[in-house]
């Protein structure tokens, strides 16, 4: 008899030869690299030296706004916000969000149909998948592409089918986020009958792009020429730099069904499709709620840009020191670094654990982590194993991150500048 254990349930499996007659994982989980060893185990904080800065996961060092928590503690002190909350969402949260976003979608939203609470924005990308995801219907991503999306969509019986955004040429020198571009001949050519969803993340994680309303156009073309449905992940949506216009696909002509999702591993779905969990956190739904209804009160989303802004420009001022290629981020708290200048000792000891795969987790990510102190996120991940190449010179870093923290990396990585080849 063996057992897998999950909390307190246990799945049993019963065979007289259980030793050598297991029965194996689902293929599922191989298509989704659910069994490999992902970027994030690679480069935890528990592998890498004790006072490396940590730049590469894209979570904040720093509190949220009291008056977020203040709502947040006022609801775990109240009695009905503990308990299960509406299968949908809470109410109070489900109006937020009307009152929010309606404006923004051309649309009076109904808090009945049209907006459904999730787990965070993973359940809610899930979530669509579950309900509209047939055996074999292919899912087309652009990459690099969120490495949640893959287990998701294979986890669903679909297949995954990998557009890539093209870097910027070598002979730019100062390169934006907007120069990763879409050739629309290889994403029409990617289509088959078998077509399903199209995936559209802007503001785009890793690159940073914010896709343009030509670009969007474009694609909203091809998803009515093939009837295709559209899932918008704009997880970033207040995070867009320099004066570019973040246009929400759902509001072009014909492209009312489409997902947006954010969240506070409290998220939603706007445009709603089938819940997994039973409910969400609840008293955190009424501190997300609070949050949305006291937004424009305390200017937060105005204040919120500046300030990373001034994130993005105190790191990004550090790199032009350093003297290296960067792709400017229009959009979100990440920028990605061309690595193909570092040198490093060619037997340079790398761990098991980076070998065969891209150059960027040993020649970049890992070498930087321990010999610099600051750790970043290898973009190669972020590719199928056809397309590494395109990705593996390049490396991610966050800089959701307190001015402190950012300035003392930016000194950091000064050190890099003898190995710029």
């Amino acid at each position: 008899m063996s057992q897998l254990h999950s909390g307190t349930r246990n799945i049993s499996q019963g065979n007289a030869n259980c030793k050598t007659a297991l029965i194996p994982f689902s293929s599922r989980l191989t298509e989704g690299r659910a069994l490999a060893q992902d970027v994030w185990t690679v480069f935890n904080a528990a592998n890498l030296p004790s006072d490396c800065i940590n730049l590469g996961q894209g979570y904040m060092n720093f509190a949220p706004p009291k008056w977020i928590t203040a709502a947040a503690e006022e609801a775990l002190n109240t009695v009905a916000p503990n308990h299960y909350s509406h299968p949908k969402g809470r109410p109070r949260l489900r109006q937020a969000i009307k009152q929010f976003y309606g404006s923004q979608f051309n649309r009076d939203l109904d808090v009945e149909s049209n907006i459904l609470i999730t787990s965070g924005a993973n359940e809610g990308q899930y979530s669509v998948f579950v309900a509209f995801l047939e055996h074999g219907d292919e899912v087309i991503m652009f990459e690099p592409f969120f490495d949640q999306y893959l287990p998701s969509v294979t986890f669903n019986g679909g297949k995954p089918v990998y557009v890539p955004l093209h870097p910027p040429s070598h002979d730019i020198a100062k390169p934006t986020s907007n120069d990763w571009t879409i050739d629309f001949e290889e994403l029409r050519a990617a289509i088959t009958p078998r077509t399903k969803i199209i995936i559209v993340n802007t503001p785009h994680n890793p690159v940073g792009k914010v896709y343009t309303r030509a670009e969007l156009e474009k694609i909203a073309a091809l998803a009515k020429e093939f009837n295709l449905l559209v899932m918008a992940d704009e997880v970033y949506d207040c995070l867009v730099f320099d004066n570019k216009e973040h246009v929400r696909i759902a509001t072009l002509p014909g492209m009312w069904d489409s997902f947006a999702a954010t969240g506070w591993r409290v998220g939603w779905l706007i445009a709603a499709s089938t819940r997994i969990v039973f409910c969400t956190n609840s008293p955190l739904q009424e501190a997300a709620a609070a949050g949305l209804e006291q937004a424009t009160a305390h200017h937060f989303f105005e204040t919120q840009l500046k300030e990373y802004q001034e994130r993005r420009d105190v790191f990004l001022s550090a790199l032009d020191q350093l003297g290296i290629t960067y792709t400017l981020p229009e959009g979100t708290y990440f920028v990605l670094v061309d690595s193909s200048n570092i040198k490093i000792p060619d037997d340079y000891p790398f761990p098991e654990s980076v070998l065969g795969r891209g150059r960027d987790f040993r020649y970049a990510c890992w070498f930087i982590a321990m010999e610099v102190g600051v750790s970043s996120i290898p973009v190669s991940e972020f590719y199928c194993e056809e397309h590494v190449s395109i990705g593996e010179n390049y490396i991610r870093f966050a800089f959701c991150k307190d001015l402190d923290t950012l300035k003392a990396a930016g000194e950091r990585l000064q050190k890099l500048k003898e190995y710029l080849a």
